[in-house]
Formats: structure tokens, C-alpha cells, sequence
């Protein structure tokens, strides 16, 4: 006898992504980010992902399969006009049930039209096909209606491809249908590592994690330079003083300052930390271009701290908008660490900031030699007081790879400069006097 879902929880749910589009390079499946971040909200863990093709026979096996062993399985796509559009007919005849047209539904995509005073091709009435015992889920931002249908212990939605459609349908009629299904909420933590192998970092972070099972851990390689450790837990674990919690903190004794703390990026922790101070930053690039300031100016409130930046790519633009010496491009090279610092303090006087970052290196793939190969890259750092800072390092990999991991570690470079002297002057203050 087919199990009612009526009050059952939803422990689990599946995602299945309709499109021979998100099957090559040129599309990426966003839809199923935001599901899963809005069933995770609700308590429902997302156990499987399928992107399907828009061949009808393997669209049918994908959805057939989904609801024979998930109790709620959410498809996005393939509910257009064209004939390629086919997620309708899959489903029908996954689960042996019959499309009918509906009236109501025609009038709406006629009407719809006809307040755009423009003809509705015949094709567009294939959008008022309902599987048989199906409910319509209103579109506010275009023709195509989702549908919301219980059989044999599986709720089965369909929602749309166009991102701005699925996410408005999903917060108008699913979201609230889902409610009385939903669990307990997830609490999900991200903890940024900078400048660390992946599987350093694991060997750090293992034996704390290993150690407290109620917490999912995921160690990522964000982007080149950056590791995300993501923590979720739910229910006691979750709570305040909780397994997440202690894991955290222990995690965070752990790494030290490898640990970029309560920061979505590198970025965000330099510009947090600058502005705590009332501190300014220049910046002189070359191989990355542009990177580095991009990266910057990516947070909002930067334009407090952040005065601007060269991209000083030839000789003669580091010699003329950063006062590099001629002596020092002749006798040691473009990139070097005698240029990077002088890069560094090109942009400190250029721009009269208190802080700077210089990159100079070879990102490739020419224009490596033995002495200095492709990846060889000099980062400097100097200061409104003490010593400059400057960095060699090697990168490997491509161009981009080379350029990403040298922004990276320059602002990791920066941060860990003014998270040190942010510890210097809390240590150096004088203790609070206590009146007797």
C-alpha cells in the first residue's frame, strides 16, 4: 500500500537538473545551489544531484529512478514550448500517469500574452499539460507553470530552468508546501585556510574532525591559494556550546593564523582589518594585471581603505609611474626581489597609503628561463613602520593558476602582517586600572 507523505519528515531529497546545455562547458547548473541551500534551511538534506540530457528515454530512466527511491525529488528544466523541452512527458511516463491540458492554465498563457500584445504560438499551449493528479504552481515571471504532484510515498516537483522563475516559484508555492515535511535546520560554519596545501590542511584538521562524528566536515579547494573546511551539524550538535561550536574552537587553536576567522575571503579579512585601524592600501601589479585590485575592490566598503593601483607591465611603465631605478630593472631583472620592492614603494609614495603590495613574476607559459622559470613570482609588502617584506615563491601550473595563487598569497601576506600588529598593540596596551 503506497505510504502517505502527509506528516512524515522529509529526511533527504534528490535534484535532478534537465538540460543537454549543462552537459558541456558552456552552461553551469546554478538552479541546484539554491535548492539546496533553501531545502538545507528547511531541514531537508540534498542526498543526489543527476544532471540529465533532453533525451526523452534517459530523462524518463533518471526520473523514474529518482522518485522509486527519494521521498522528495525537485527538477529544474525542460518545461518550456520547444520540443526539446520534454521534462512533462518524462515524468508521465515515468510514473505511468497521463497529460492533460487544462483550460485554466491556456487561459493564463493566453492572457499572458495578450497584455504583451503579441500572438502566442501554438507551441506555448503544451505549457498547460498537467501530469493527471498534479497541482499548478503559479509562474510570476513567465509562461512555464510548475507542478507539485504525491504518489507512492514521493513528492515529485517540477520547477523551471530561468533561474529568476525557479527561485520566485520556489519561494511563492514550494516553500510553504514544504513546511509541514521540513526537519531540523541545518547550521552550516566555513572556515577559510590561506596559503596551505589541501592535504596539509587535512593532516592538521583530521584528528579534531574524526573526533566529533555529529559534525559533517568538508575540506575544499576553494580557489588556488584557498582552502574552505565547511562544518554542518543540526539539532543538539548545532546548538550553542554544541559539538559545531567545540570543533570550531579547537580547529581555530589548531591552525593558528592560518585561520582567516570570521571571513568569507582574503580580501574581505584585509579590508576588514585595514579598516579597523583607519589604515590605507596601495597596490603595484604586474603579471597579475589587475587581479589583485579586482579582488579588492570586490568588497563592499573598500573604497575606504583602498586608494588604487598600478598595473606597471613593462619596464618603462614601472620606471615611470612607480620610480623603479633603472639600475635595479638592468641589473637584476623585472622580476626580482630588489624590483618588488621597489614596486611596493612606488605605490606607497604614488598613492600616499600606508600600507602596499607588489607582485612581479613570470606567469607563462614563455618567457621562463633556468635561472628564472615560469612561476617564479616576488611579492613585497611594505609598511608605515618597520622593515619591508618580500616573498619568493614558485608556482606551478597554467597562466591563470599562476596569477590567481600570486594574488592569494600577496593578501594573505598583507593579513597576516596586520593581524601581527593588531596582537602587538592589544598585548602593548596597558591593562584597565581597577578602583578599590
Amino acid at each position: 500500500m503506497p505510504r502517505s507523505l502527509a506528516t512524515t519528515q522529509i529526511p533527504a531529497a534528490e535534484i535532478l537538473a534537465v538540460g543537454s546545455e549543462l552537459l558541456t562547458p558552456f552552461r553551469l547548473d546554478t538552479n541546484s545551489l539554491y535548492l539546496t541551500a533553501e531545502l538545507n534551511r528547511l531541514g531537508i538534506a540534498v542526498r543526489r544531484k543527476t544532471i540529465a540530457g533532453d533525451e526523452l528515454e534517459n530523462l524518463t530512466e533518471a526520473l523514474r529512478s529518482a522518485c522509486s527511491r527519494s521521498p522528495l525529488v525537485i527538477v529544474c528544466g525542460g518545461l518550456g514550448p520547444t520540443a526539446d523541452d520534454r521534462t512533462r512527458e518524462a515524468a508521465a511516463a515515468a510514473l505511468g500517469l497521463r497529460l492533460r491540458r487544462q483550460p485554466e492554465l491556456e487561459s493564463q498563457l493566453r492572457a499572458w500574452f495578450a497584455r504583451r500584445d503579441a500572438p502566442m504560438p501554438e507551441a506555448n499551449l503544451r505549457q498547460a499539460e498537467l501530469l493527471a493528479g498534479a497541482a499548478a504552481l503559479p509562474n510570476r515571471r513567465g509562461t512555464a507553470p510548475g507542478q507539485w504532484l504525491e504518489r507512492d510515498g514521493c513528492i515529485l516537483v517540477l520547477l523551471p530552468g530561468v533561474p529568476a522563475e525557479l527561485e520566485a516559484m520556489f519561494a511563492d508555492a514550494v516553500r510553504p508546501r514544504l513546511v509541514p515535511y521540513a526537519g531540523v535546520a541545518w547550521r552550516h560554519e566555513v572556515l577559510l585556510l590561506a596559503d596551505l596545501p589541501e592535504s596539509q590542511a587535512d593532516a592538521l584538521a583530521a584528528p579534531l574532525y574524526t573526533a566529533e562524528p555529529e559534525v559533517e566536515t568538508t575540506i575544499l579547494a576553494a580557489r588556488p591559494g584557498e582552502i574552505e573546511l565547511h562544518l554542518r551539524a543540526r539539532g543538539a550538535a548545532a546548538a550553542p556550546g554544541g559539538a559545531l561550536e567545540r570543533l570550531q574552537d579547537r580547529l581555530a587553536a589548531a591552525l593558528g593564523e592560518r585561520l582567516a576567522a570570521g571571513q568569507a575571503s582574503l580580501e574581505a579579512a584585509v579590508i576588514q582589518l585595514l579598516r579597523r585601524h583607519g589604515e590605507t592600501l596601495a597596490v603595484a601589479e604586474s603579471c597579475t594585471g589587475g587581479l589583485l585590485s579586482a579582488r579588492l575592490t570586490s568588497v563592499p566598503g573598500a573604497s575606504q581603505v583602498f586608494l588604487g593601483g598600478a598595473v606597471a607591465y613593462s619596464n618603462l611603465a614601472k620606471r615611470s609611474l612607480l620610480q623603479v631605478s633603472a639600475a635595479s630593472l638592468e641589473t637584476h631583472g623585472a622580476v626580482s626581489a630588489a624590483v618588488a620592492l621597489e614596486l611596493a614603494h612606488g605605490a606607497r609614495r604614488r598613492f600616499g597609503a600606508d600600507w602596499s603590495l607588489a607582485i612581479t613574476g613570470i606567469a607563462g607559459p614563455e618567457g621562463g628561463t633556468p635561472e628564472k622559470p615560469v612561476g617564479l613570482v616576488f611579492l613585497a609588502c611594505a609598511a608605515p613602520q618597520g622593515e619591508p617584506q618580500v616573498v619568493e615563491r614558485r608556482f606551478q601550473g597554467g597562466r591563470e593558476r599562476v596569477r590567481a595563487y600570486a594574488a592569494a598569497v600577496a593578501l594573505n601576506l598583507l593579513r597576516l602582517r596586520l593581524a601581527r600588529g593588531e596582537r602587538a598593540r592589544q598585548e602593548a596596551a596597558p591593562a584597565a586600572r581597577v578602583e578599590l
